[in-house]
């Protein structure tokens, strides 16, 4: 099936490295206007230059997904500029490891606000303009350890299981708008995350996957670009695992 792109406007947070830069520069790559949302503005500026200069349209926006006022008013500031986001991927996503019974509420509440509750920030924030024209595809960007679990990431599983759950509640609020509303589920993916850990974990790791090895970045985006499209007008509320077989 030829995928099928009209230019649309494009939000994909984490966008500075990584998952969300794949993302960013693979929707650019389909014409669509791409604003890369991070925390940090060299990293998602740096994104958004790459992509200017291969020829694409892309500006970055600097702001703390976890902070709602900060989200509230960027979306505003981009409203005003394009009128409507028409795609929105939720993307941004930290870590803080650690068995539960050593966890502080500071890493639980951090991680949930950054990976969960930011999602339900930038969705307020863009859902009213996508209703009126009744068109917009929202891909939260979710993960294998949201589907099974992992010891010592109750905090990082709780929020993507989360992201799961409020993928599937948008999908029916909206579904008679012509919103889709889906979440991919990534597994291990060859990452700054990924690339710390020890050559023994890796082996360990990948011994567990049925494709024995991690994915790239660009699986990922290779998946989102889809469900962005126009081709994937009749698929909303559901989660796609793209891990390899970990999750069959």
């Amino acid at each position: 099936m030829k995928l099928e792109h009209s230019p649309k406007v494009a939000v994909v947070t984490g966008a500075g490295r990584g998952i969300g830069k794949a993302i960013a520069e693979s929707l650019a790559s389909s014409g669509h206007t791409v604003i890369c949302v991070s925390k940090n503005p060299s990293s998602c500026g740096a994104v958004a230059d790459a992509i200017t200069a291969a020829g694409g349209k892309a500006v970055a926006k600097a702001v703390d997904v976890s902070d709602a006022n900060a989200v509230a008013a960027v979306c505003e500031e981009i409203l005003k500029e394009y009128g409507c986001v028409d795609i929105l991927v939720n993307n941004a996503g930290i870590t803080k490891d650690g068995l539960v019974m050593r966890m502080t509420d500071e890493d639980w509440s951090d991680v949930l606000q950054t990976n969960l509750s930011s999602a339900f920030y930038w969705v307020k924030g863009f859902l009213r303009p996508m209703t009126k024209k009744r068109w917009g595809r929202i891909v939260n960007i979710s993960s294998v350890t949201g589907v099974q679990g992992n010891a010592g990431q109750a905090n990082y599983a709780a929020a993507k299981a989360g992201l799961i759950g409020l993928t599937k509640a948008l999908a029916r609020e909206f579904a008679t708008r012509s919103i889709t509303v889906n979440a991919v589920a990534p597994g291990f993916i060859t990452t700054d995350m990924t690339a710390v850990l020890p050559e023994e974990v890796q082996q360990k790791i990948k011994s567990a996957i049925p494709l024995a090895r991690f994915g790239a970045p660009e699986d990922i985006a290779a998946t989102v670009n889809f469900l962005c499209s126009e081709n994937a007008g009749y698929i909303t509320g559901q989660c796609f695992s793209v891990d390899g077989g970990m999750a069959m």
